[in-house]
């Protein structure tokens, strides 16, 4: 059985429960944690059985010359930890986004092309069943759609301070916004031809050229349009901070969880309960012809199962040379259009792609 000696790099809550991932599959070998802080790396090492802990990841890549980099770190590190590793012909599982700018982003997917090596960014609501359910059913709506999601977060405590962390270099939409893009783009199968925004500053513990809350608008050339809306804060509010709603001309399909939780709860932000669907067909007297259908998805994987099934399609990438083209494509199209979004609230007018 072939083993391939992987490198985590950022040991918090993504960075653990993809550390557990490969703990338990046997073809990878986890030979260092690598983190910023000791008690993180310390206290993951010893839950995983005790594994040799790093504070600098370009000591930890050439002493352990690992087969794999997973980099789980803040977003502003993401585009030199990626290239040290396909320039060390490791392959990279990558938290998105992939990179900061569109320009460094293209520059990775090429290199990966270039050395031959596997890169993966961390979509996570592409394996998660329940989410390709709802994909699946959006498609079934007829166009254009309709597709309004958010993902609103009242944080504080350690929480806070990791978003005030990630606000050093991105906004709300731009770092949760890649997600929820990508799911419109799948849903609609169409091109991007427009985005505008909005947003605004709700704190001054961040930048003055920064906003803790935004919402972006994007048109696509079939005629569907979204919407994403994302505020990170002790500020925010808890009221309908999760809606995640799709409607066309032959009805709507919406995730619904009654027990959603707070907002804060990460299980929560991938957690569905079930899809809601509603059909628009009526009989001649103009009452509608089907129920509404609720489809159950209390089966879903939790965190650590969503981030095993992505170490997992990591793991079959490369041992079966999967071509990941166009999932690569797909992580540069998502995040030009995040990034178009957050030119259009400093510019103030709509962005054309």
């Amino acid at each position: 059985m072939e083993r391939i000696k992987v490198l985590v790099v950022g040991c918090g809550n993504m960075g653990i429960s993809h550390a557990r991932a490969y703990h338990q599959l046997p073809n990878f070998e986890i030979v260092g944690l690598v983190s910023r802080r000791p008690d993180s790396r310390e206290k993951l090492s010893e839950e995983l059985g005790g594994l040799p802990t790093f504070s600098d990841f370009n000591t930890a890549l050439s002493s352990t010359r690992p087969d794999a980099v997973s980099i789980n770190t803040y977003p502003d590190t993401h585009a030199e930890y990626v290239r040290a590793g396909l320039e060390a012909n490791a392959h990279v599982f990558v938290e998105k986004p992939l990179a900061l700018t569109v320009e460094d982003a293209q520059s990775l997917v090429d290199l990966a092309r270039e050395k031959g090596k596997k890169m993966v960014v961390g979509y996570i609501l592409r394996v998660h069943p329940a989410w390709a359910l709802f994909i699946e059913k959006a498609q079934m709506l007829g166009k254009p759609l309709v597709m309004r999601m958010n993902l609103n977060q009242q944080s504080s405590g350690e929480q806070w301070y990791t978003h005030k962390q990630l606000m050093n270099s991105m906004s709300p939409i731009v770092d949760c916004g890649v997600h929820y893009v990508d799911v419109m783009c799948m849903m609609t199968r169409a091109n991007p031809v427009s985005v505008s925004a909005i947003g605004a500053r709700l704190t001054d513990e961040i930048s003055e050229n920064m906003y803790n809350y935004g919402q972006l608008q994007v048109r696509f050339d079939d005629g569907s349009v979204g919407w994403y809306e994302a505020g990170w804060g002790p500020m925010m509010s808890e009221t309908a901070f999760f809606i995640k709603d799709v409607i066309g001309p032959k009805g709507c399909v919406s995730i619904v969880e009654e027990d959603k939780g707070a907002s804060d709860d990460i299980e929560g932000h991938s957690k569905t309960g079930g899809l809601l669907v509603h059909h628009s067909d009526m009989d001649s007297d103009g009452n509608f012809v089907k129920s509404d259908q609720l489809i159950s998805t209390k089966d879903e994987p939790d965190h650590d199962g969503l981030c095993f099934l992505e170490q997992e399609f990591f793991l079959k990438s490369i041992l079966e040379d999967k071509d990941l083209t166009a999932h690569m494509n797909d992580a540069v199209n998502s995040l030009k259009i995040v990034l178009a979004a957050d030119a259009s609230y400093k510019l103030g007018k709509t962005i054309e792609l």
